[in-house]
């Protein structure tokens, strides 16, 4: 393979890796190539495969564990729901997002969502799963266990109407907000607020009120992300 070139080379080898995870067929468990082996091959510097393996740690679909030996490397920790979501992944990991643009992309797509949700006459899959989500935020241990469901949540909120784009979108950015949400969760204090917020908009998206429904989105990005909203 020619030598990859360029002022953001571990950007180029980032897009190597996702070519060989796919072509390779690789899933979670399995074990990607070595820093050095990759350096090698790709003729890179070792950094550049380091800052790849540290992206692709932060966006959460791999994890890095040092030393050496048969256990030290990269390890695939997603499944990947399709091509496009990984793409939207790979590429907002990889711009110069601010968390203000998340935050302000996520609430608009949230908030046009739980209108078209609350105008679904039957029930769904989708409002079961925001359901169950509510359950396990409630038995939630940790800050890390509550945003986990949380993002369950707000996902199926977004499933419900129906929108594959907006779904892929929505599984991007919570991806690269997720830490951000931990951090909001532990400045709280406490998640008693946040589960009234939520039970506001399953109450509004099953009883059929779309303005409802977005107004309790509205005050619930509000409450959950005051410096970015405000």
């Amino acid at each position: 393979m020619s030598k990859l070139t360029g002022s953001r080379t571990f950007e180029q080898v980032l897009a190597e890796i996702e070519r060989r995870i796919t072509r390779s067929g690789l899933t979670v468990g399995d074990r990607l190539p070595g820093e050095r082996q990759l350096a090698e091959e790709l003729q890179v510097s070792r950094s550049s495969v380091r800052e790849a393996f540290r992206v692709l740690e932060t966006l959460g679909l791999v994890e890095c564990q040092v030393g050496r030996g048969p256990n030290a490397g990269a390890i695939l920790t997603y499944d990947p729901d399709g091509t496009l979501t990984d793409l939207l992944r790979l590429n907002l990991g990889l711009s110069s997002l601010t968390m203000r643009e998340v935050i302000d992309t996520r609430l608009m797509i949230e908030q046009w969502s739980a209108a078209q949700a609350a105008r679904i006459p039957h029930d769904t899959d989708s409002t079961q799963a925001m359901a169950a989500a509510l359950t396990a935020m409630d038995n939630a241990t940790t800050p890390e266990d509550f945003v986990h469901h949380d993002m369950a949540f707000h996902i199926a909120l977004t499933d419900r109407a129906g929108n594959t784009l907006n779904s892929a979108i929505m599984r991007a950015l919570s991806n690269t907000l997720r830490q951000y949400a931990v951090e909001a969760v532990h400045r709280l204090g406490h998640t008693t607020d946040l589960q009234t917020d939520h039970r506001l908009i399953h109450t509004a998206i099953t009883t059929g009120a779309p303005a409802d429904a977005v107004t309790a989105v509205t005050e619930h990005f509000a409450r959950a992300y005051p410096p970015i909203t405000h």
